[in-house]
């Protein structure tokens, strides 16, 4: 990297230091019902949603009532949204006419939107109205983003509170989410994005003329797709002149603030934050990248603070910081280095291929490895070397914790430590504590569950797909590469990220129709999971620390962690990422 890279880099990490602690804490006395700046202006909209609904804010919710509510409010969200796609044709601000997905893309979107994973087997700016964008997919980017937060602070209460069942009320914790957190950031943030260019109105698509028209053949084909031939078997083809070209419009700004801010992803256009209009400038690029690890990364100290030891906080995002530091070396050196194929024709100096150069190579790296939190991507990724796209990969199936979605990735990693404090219990001969709660057999298979339904997705999803002819033929590229998009894939929806590797056409009926189960499955047995952990733990007395108690508030207890982490995704997916992209990469080496 250059001067420029490094003070970037450094400059970017530092500001996300700085805000942990004020956002953090600030979001705990919020879930606490501690009284905020805000409080004057947000507190009566609040008091008068729980009067219009009839939500009492004082009464609280077992684990299975909690669940339920979460249950049943996602699955609302998802009926409003389907009926949104389905009959967009007839809804208002539609200016292009969009007509209605098919019912098997639908369902894949509605779930897509619903679990916060944002997953796109359509381009936005070709496929979807004003309309269902704002009231479809921007309003799920708040309540699925509110959600995963909720659970989360439901689990820190069960390692605060004693021998109770109530964990917190889901109404109380999602609209407290949305208000106090979610909007006033994402107002801020949209402003912002506004004045770096990114667009925001409702005004139809703009056709405008080239300053020169375009010409090139198209080959022409029979209702199959297959070429028309001549007499001496070569494909016939048409002169085709482009004189114009339509400029797409809309609402972006409102919705990419909180696609970042929420770890949601779903791009307004089908570039993604890689399009002008979505991230116009180095300052909007950075600012998208703040917006995505912010939350995650204030969480932490967020569940120090609520459990009355910000150590605790600090040492988990810590390990996140090192995975994310160590991620990001990897891939800006794999990016950096030449190809062997390559520099044999004179190409040296990195491989800028499926990038936007108004970014460079650190600050794409730096986007891509943040953006495994989302689905938000700034570059290519079928278009990275094969280290470079290991990595986000890795990322994406350690079980998204660097940093994560909003909420799921603390859970996540919290459920890594229940593991790592039990093991470590097993080694010393004595009943594992965190927090003062002892962890035993129903603590284990929540945080089993938690880590490894998604992993166990991905893997046979990905199975099932490699002996699926449908399936295979979706693929662009054969052998490893190919791979490695069927396993990004699922990788991406099994775990709430969104982000695509490319190169797979996945608008079938079989990606669509599995992988909306993956998502189901990816978001909601790991949620359904940490509510049953977090009302087992609420109903357990405090344990005092004594001298055997291990400390985990320290490094030693956070490397401890990291070693946990990484041998678990090894021991899960080293066999398929050695058929992918390690095999890619040595065929690289090889010459090939």
């Amino acid at each position: 990297m250059n001067i420029h890279d490094w003070q970037q880099t450094i400059l970017f990490f530092v500001v996300l230091l700085l805000l942990v602690r004020p956002l953090g804490g600030y979001m705990a006395r919020v879930y606490q019902g501690e009284r905020t700046l805000l409080s004057v202006l947000l507190a009566p909209c609040e008091n008068l949603f729980y009067r219009i609904s009839g939500v009492d804010k004082d009464e609280e919710m077992d684990w299975q009532h909690y669940a339920g509510a979460m249950l049943l409010f996602n699955l609302l969200g998802f009926l409003v949204l389907l009926a949104l796609l389905l009959l967009q044709h007839l809804l208002p601000l539609n200016p292009r006419g969009m007509t209605p997905f098919s019912w098997p893309l639908a369902i894949n979107t509605a779930i897509s939107f619903t679990t916060n994973t944002n997953w796109q087997n359509y381009s936005g700016e070709s496929a979807v109205g004003y309309f269902t964008q704002m009231a479809g997919f921007t309003v799920q980017n708040f309540v699925s983003a509110a959600t995963g937060m909720a659970i989360v602070i439901a689990l820190i209460r069960g390692f605060t509170r004693r021998r109770t069942a109530l964990v917190g009320n889901f109404w109380v914790d999602l609209t407290r989410g949305v208000l106090y957190i979610l909007l006033p950031i994402s107002l801020i943030a949209a402003l912002i994005l506004v004045s770096q260019g990114v667009i925001q109105n409702l005004r139809p698509y703009q056709t405008l003329p080239l300053v020169e028209a375009l010409k090139y053949d198209k080959a022409r084909v029979d209702a199959a797709g297959s070429p028309h031939l001549d007499a001496q078997g070569q494909p016939i083809t048409d002169e085709i002149v482009v004189s114009e070209v339509t400029i797409p419009m809309g609402p972006v700004a409102s919705q990419e603030a909180i696609k970042e801010l929420g770890t949601n992803g779903g791009g307004f256009f089908n570039a993604n934050s890689a399009h002008p209009f979505e991230n116009p400038t180095p300052l909007s690029h950075l600012l998208e990248i703040l917006l995505i690890l912010v939350i995650p990364g204030s969480l932490t100290y967020t569940f120090g603070k609520m459990v009355g030891n910000t150590r605790q906080g600090w040492a988990l995002l810590a390990v996140m910081l090192l995975l994310l530091l160590t991620a990001f070396g990897v891939l800006h050196w794999a990016e950096t280095g030449d190809n062997p194929q390559l520099t044999e024709l004179g190409i040296v100096g990195g491989n800028m291929e499926g990038k936007e150069v108004r970014f460079g190579l650190a600050g794409t790296s730096l986007f891509e490895v943040a953006a495994t939190s989302c689905g938000a991507v700034a570059a290519m990724h079928d278009s990275l070397t094969p280290i470079g796209g290991l990595v986000p990969l890795a990322l994406i199936l350690l079980g998204e914790i660097v940093f994560g979605g909003v909420g799921s990735g603390l859970y996540t990693m919290l459920a890594f430590a229940v593991i790592a404090v039990f093991v470590s219990g097993l080694m010393i001969g004595r009943t594992p504590e965190y927090l003062g709660k002892k962890i035993e057999v129903r603590e284990m298979w929540m945080s089993i569950i938690t880590i490894l339904t998604a992993g166990a997705m991905v893997l046979i999803l990905s199975g099932i797909a490699m002996i699926t002819p449908a399936a295979v033929a979706s693929m662009a590229n054969p052998g490893p590469h190919g791979l490695s998009e069927v396993l990004y894939a699922f990788a991406s929806m099994a775990n709430n990220n969104g982000s695509a590797f490319a190169g797979l056409n996945a608008n079938t009926n079989f990606y669509n129709l599995l992988g909306a189960l993956a998502m189901l499955i990816g978001r909601f047995a790991p949620a359904v999971a940490i509510l049953a952990m977090a009302g087992s733990l609420a109903g357990k007395k405090y344990v005092p620390p004594s001298l055997g108690t291990l400390p985990t508030d320290k490094a030693p207890f956070a490397v401890w962690l990291l070693l946990v982490i990484l041998i678990v995704g090894a021991l899960t997916f080293f066999p398929a990422l050695a058929l992918g992209p390690v095999a890619e990469h040595l065929t690289m080496l090889g010459g090939h």
